[in-house]
């Protein structure tokens, strides 16, 4: 019979693969629709994925789509400029999208106040490696 721990170690391994998994798929949610964000589940599915299987975390570092951002991150924390722009008008059309359907204008500003917190911290991120 198996040791508590071992068990507790393929439970764990299984949680930390479904969080992955799970996250790949908002992330690939968040490319289409606006206001979803990209970047942030591919870290946490990169995260997860290190946690449980490194065939599907090393798959995410060299996917077409979400490999620059693992990489440029893991690079000193660098998004590129691009995905700011995108981010940032995806923020601005779901606010939008936001402001023309949501009667209930405190939820919409607790949202303005949420993606503008998150259009700072992208933009304070470097676009490129430090020189020196």
């Amino acid at each position: 019979m198996p040791e508590a721990s071992q068990v507790r170690a393929a439970w764990q391994r299984w949680l930390w693969l479904l969080l992955a998994y799970l996250s790949i798929g908002m992330a690939m949610l968040g490319v289409i629709l606006p206001g979803l964000p990209t970047t942030e589940f591919v870290l946490l599915a990169a995260w997860a994925a290190s946690r449980s299987s490194p065939r599907l975390a090393a798959w995410l570092e060299q996917h077409r789509l979400f490999g620059p951002l693992l990489r440029g991150w893991k690079n000193g924390g660098r998004i590129a400029r691009r995905s700011k722009w995108l981010a940032s008008a995806s923020m601005l059309a779901a606010l939008a999208i936001m402001l023309l359907t949501v009667d209930h204008r405190p939820s919409v500003l607790f949202a303005a106040v949420g993606m503008s917190c998150g259009a700072l911290f992208i933009w304070t991120r470097p676009e490129k490696p430090k020189a020196g």
